[in-house]
């Protein structure tokens, strides 16, 4: 069961035998069913949860009513609401799964006991922010930047494993684009 978590922590930080132990008795395992709800907006995020297995989306509801999705997550990430998490605010997006999904969950007091007692492990939680600033980055420039084509080829690129698990319809969503004009980038690159 921590396998998967074990070798993403190690890759960041070395940790002894007995702070892997530490670490693995702090998270907790869940098993989710798909279509959970795991964060409604106005919520507090009482969670970091690490994806051992399944599809996590975080969406939020624009002013004319529509899902639009802010993010993916798949094995070997962590989904949070972050700044709801770490202020203790409600929450301005839902957490639902997509798939079955595995965790393993940290909550805001297990997390700072964790680093207090394993202060190696804030080199983790730092890179792991980091990287979630950087593809933030990236995907804001692509949004204003680029074409949908663009757009849809890029999210292929980085996410190549994401279109055969999620429906079109929130691709389209995360895309900022309608789900019948997806479906006309989706033709035109086939035919190319």
């Amino acid at each position: 069961m921590f396998d998967q978590i074990n070798s993403h922590v190690t890759k960041c930080t070395d940790l002894s035998a007995e702070e892997l132990i530490y670490f693995n008795s702090i998270l907790v395992y869940k098993q989710v069913p798909r279509k959970t709800i795991l964060l409604h907006e106005g919520d507090i995020c009482n969670f970091e949860a690490y994806i051992n297995k399944g599809c996590i989306r975080n969406y939020y509801i624009d002013e004319n009513g529509f899902e639009v999705t802010l993010q993916f997550a798949i094995e070997d990430w962590w989904v949070s609401d972050i700044s709801s998490f770490q202020n203790q605010e409600p929450a301005k997006m839902f957490i639902e799964t997509l798939e079955d999904c595995e965790l393993l969950v940290l909550s805001p007091q297990t997390k700072e006991e964790l680093l207090a007692k394993v202060p190696k492990l804030e080199r983790v939680f730092r890179l792991m922010v980091q990287r979630n600033l950087a593809v933030l980055q990236s995907r804001l420039f692509t949004t204003i930047a680029t074409s949908a084509r663009e757009k849809y080829i890029d999210f292929l690129n980085r996410y190549p494993t994401i279109p055969q698990r999620v429906a079109q319809h929130y691709i389209a969503s995360y895309l900022g684009i309608s789900a019948e004009f997806l479906s006309k980038v989706r033709t035109k690159l086939g035919k190319s």
